[in-house]
């Protein structure tokens, strides 16, 4: 029989510090110690600091990207420090380091990107020069595409930092992941959740995964009870979007998978980053072909973009 977790030897779950981090690993712990039977005190929450809390000032891209909040906590995964990882999906590259996997992942929460504004009710009601705070080159370049006359501000920092900038005016709105309020506790403070129609996520945007080290046969076992299969397909399908586009931080792109009667939707779109333009494609197939899908849209993107699509400044 294999030695479960108990008080005295505890599933280390290692995590980033904020608000939003802590509610997405003791989700995980929860749902681990129902699907187990176990008390709560069987797993340990491992708080571990990363390069990205720990610079605030400077935009992501210029200190490296998408592994920023995820590098120092797989290095302690694979150290042994900690049995498990819990991420927000839609921050993880593409490849896993070797030894380690994610086949573990909760159920999706609402994908939706929220609009935050103390004084307007939507997009379409900012007038003309309203400055936008967004950190994310995804969510700029998309509303600049549409609403070329905002002006849009560098605005990073957890949920509670952004909403005291909107607080103390440094811009008149801004954006979240509903997902993150939700499980904050805090969907009240989004004035509307916006259409993906109208404005399309980021890849993996409100799903949860728990990383393991690929070896590790008790974490393997705690895990699968837990894993959300249809989260699996669709989040499958986004990350080979991502993964063939290279989704470095640099290149704005959207995409959403989701499964109608059985079937696998994807959508995709890659802008250049000051929004001057945007390409979007579909596809559609089984639950199982995520991955060749998310390629070939990828594919189709890249085609039509052409060359120069990126250079463009």
């Amino acid at each position: 029989m294999m030695q479960m977790p108990d008080h005295t030897r505890p599933l280390k779950i290692g995590t980033r510090g904020s608000k939003l981090a802590l509610a997405q690993a003791h989700e995980t712990r929860d749902r681990l110690a129902a699907a187990h039977g176990l008390p709560t005190d069987a797993f340990q929450i491992v708080i571990i600091k990363t390069t990205g809390d720990r610079i605030t000032d400077r935009p992501l891209k210029e200190i490296g990207g998408k592994g920023l909040f995820t590098r120092e906590i797989e290095d302690a995964l694979l150290a042994g420090q900690i049995d498990i990882a819990v991420h927000s999906m839609k921050d993880m590259p593409t490849i896993q380091p070797e030894g380690l996997v994610i086949d573990c992942l909760l159920p999706r929460e609402d994908v939706r990107d929220a609009f935050v504004s103390p004084n307007y009710a939507s997009i379409p009601d900012l007038p003309a020069g309203t400055v936008v705070g967004t950190s994310s080159l995804r969510r700029r370049a998309q509303l600049a595409h549409r609403r070329p006359d905002l002006h849009l501000v560098e605005f990073r920092g957890n949920v509670q930092t952004r909403l005291q900038k909107l607080d103390e005016g440094v811009a008149a709105a801004t954006f979240l992941a509903m997902a993150g309020l939700s499980r904050l506790g805090m969907p009240h403070v989004a004035r509307n959740a916006i259409d993906p129609a109208e404005m399309l996520p980021a890849v993996a945007q409100g799903a949860i995964g728990v990383e393991r080290r690929r070896d590790d046969e008790m974490a393997t076992s705690l895990l699968a009870p837990i894993h959300h299969v249809g989260t699996g397909y669709r989040v499958t399908a986004e990350r080979a979007f991502l993964a063939r586009l290279d989704g470095s931080c640099q290149t704005p792109i959207a995409g959403l998978a989701e499964i109608r009667d059985d079937r696998l939707l994807l959508r995709g779109e890659i802008l250049r980053p000051d929004g001057s333009a945007a390409i979007s494609g579909h596809r559609e197939g089984t639950l199982g072909e995520g991955t060749p899908m998310g390629a070939d849209l990828a594919e189709e993107l890249l085609g039509r973009a052409g060359d120069g699509f990126f250079d463009h400044h």
